[in-house]
């Protein structure tokens, strides 16, 4: 319990920046002794709190625009407890060779792009159909898995509705707090989360959340954008060299 709250801090510090969390938590739990699915749903729990307290620091600094924000919140939640639903009929070999496509990116988007800054900017499309798309597609896939969503989210707001990186930050912790709980009632109703190891990592979590908002606060682009391309190419690199991901073994098999 010592060992994952510690890296529940390192975690909850980590996504209340740049997201990417889940990818030390859940193999820490695997690795502790649950099954995939005990893991992925206990994880939920630190999720939701380290999310619900970088939420809390972001929106008291007035960084959240509330009338528009809870549309998008809303709809985070019901596509995290649709994920939830769909995780036993999506094929993994899906995500897995998707989702570090989708992270190199990022972490490209972020490290190359000159516009990327503290001010906003034009938005390239409205706020409803902004809705109808980023939050859902973004929150199932946190119902189904999660590791990552916050980046996803991120480059929503930087890229289609015009957001500065902190404001996008505060309103990504938003959303990740909606679909993570969202999926974490589903799972709790079917009895897979560990509570006593949910709640140990979720306090440890509260404190690296604190910690890091604070932090962007402070420093804003200056730390958000360097650890949003460290953490993306970090998960892409974490996932690619996983033998069972189908990029590793089609790599494998050319070389």
């Amino acid at each position: 319990m010592a060992a994952l709250a510690a890296i529940s801090f390192l975690a909850g510090f980590v996504d209340s920046i740049a997201g990417g969390g889940g990818l030390l938590t859940v193999p820490a739990l695997l690795i502790a002794g649950l099954d995939p699915a005990q893991a992925i749903a206990t994880n939920k729990v630190q999720g939701a709190v380290a999310a619900a307290s970088a939420t809390y620091t972001f929106g008291r600094k007035g960084l959240i625009v509330w009338s528009s924000a809870w549309r998008f919140a809303g709809i985070s939640f019901l596509s995290g407890i649709v994920g939830a639903l769909c995780v036993q009929f999506l094929p993994k070999s899906v995500l897995d060779g998707l989702i570090p496509v989708l992270l190199v990116a990022i972490a490209a988007f972020f490290a190359l792009s000159p516009k990327v800054g503290n001010e906003d900017v034009h938005a390239r499309m409205t706020a409803l159909t902004f809705g109808l798309t980023v939050p859902v597609a973004v929150g199932f896939y946190d119902g189904i898995f999660g590791p990552g969503a916050g980046s996803f989210y991120m480059l929503g707001f930087v890229t289609l509705l015009g957001y500065g990186v902190v404001r996008a930050t505060a309103h990504t912790k938003l959303l990740n707090l909606c679909s993570n709980l969202g999926s974490l009632l589903l799972y709790a109703a079917t009895g897979a989360v560990v509570w006593p190891l949910g709640l140990v990592m979720a306090a440890a979590s509260l404190l690296g959340a604190q910690v890091g908002s604070h932090l962007a606060l402070r420093h804003g682009t200056r730390i958000i954008r360097p650890l949003l391309v460290i953490v993306s190419s970090l998960m892409a690199l974490k996932l690619l060299v996983d033998p069972a991901n189908p990029w590793h073994q089609a790599l494998r098999a050319l070389f």
